[in-house]
This record gives C-alpha cells, structure tokens and sequence, in this order.
C-alpha cells in the first residue's frame, strides 16, 4: 500500500524522512514527528488546508482529543475552537481506501453528541463532506464547501 498518495488536496511540501523504511513527518500543531498512516496522510493535508486555505488559525486546531462517550474513551481527529475557546469545527478523518458512508456518518453523530459542535467535516481526503448542526431543530444540512475561519 502506497502511503503517500494523492489527495484531492491541495499538495503541500511536507517534511518527510524514512528511517528504515518507516516514514514520518513533522506535525505542525502537535511540534513533533509523526509516523505516517494513511489516515494521518490526510489528517495532515486536511490541517494544512484548514490552515492555508480556510484561515484557520494554527493556535486554535486540536488534534487527537480524547472525550467520553456513554463512558468510553473516544478520539477525535481535528477539533478547531473560536478565540472564546468553544468548539466551532469537528473533523473525522479516515483513510483513502475508507468509504465514507452512512456508518461513518453515524460515528461522526456519536462522537459530536459529547461536543456539541455546529459544523462538522468527514474526509477520507478523496471525498469531503461538510454540514451544519441545529441542534433545536434537531437536524442537519450539508454544505457546498467549508466555510472559512471568519464564516464560522
């Protein structure tokens, strides 16, 4: 399996090394090297792409949480917050060999259950997906695109 493949992405001029025949990257939010998996592929381009692309400020992306859920741990992949420290984006990323589905979707539901977070974003980094919650309303709708850092 061919970790490094192409994303519908914007490409970005990551830092990679192999140390035999393990290949790694600096991680820009958690200031530290990290070994490569497919999903970590795309979490790092998705990062960037928030960060370039969307304006998202760098100091404001979490990734890899961990929350409780109906008291098991769970993690998340990229939480983003406003200035105010609430949580204002919820990213689910899976591999690129990972169709995202109606169960993935269910998995994002669970997990946001315990955040709350009115917009969220699962991709396997070849396919996007964007909604907004209302939570009163108790429904969803899904977004063209991901709205920008000062949209939210």
């Amino acid at each position: 399996m061919d970790l490094l493949v192409p994303l519908q992405l914007p490409p970005y001029p990551f830092k990679i090394t192999d140390e035999d025949g393990q290949l790694s990257m600096f991680d820009v939010i958690r200031k530290r090297k990290i070994i490569i998996t497919p999903e970590e592929w795309v979490r790092q381009h998705f990062v960037q792409y928030l960060i370039n692309q969307k304006k998202y400020p760098k100091t404001l992306i979490k990734l890899e949480g961990g929350h409780k859920l109906n008291g098991m741990p769970k993690r998340t992949d990229i939480v983003v917050y406003n200035t105010a420290g609430e949580k204002i984006l919820l990213v689910e990323c899976k591999a690129p060999s990972i169709t995202i589905d109606q169960k993935t979707f269910d998995q994002v539901a669970r997990y946001n259950m315990a955040h709350r977070i009115k917009i969220i974003a699962v991709t396997n980094g070849l396919q996007h997906y964007y909604c907004r919650i209302d939570f009163d309303a108790g429904n969803y709708k899904f977004l063209e695109d991901l709205p920008a850092y000062e949209a939210v």
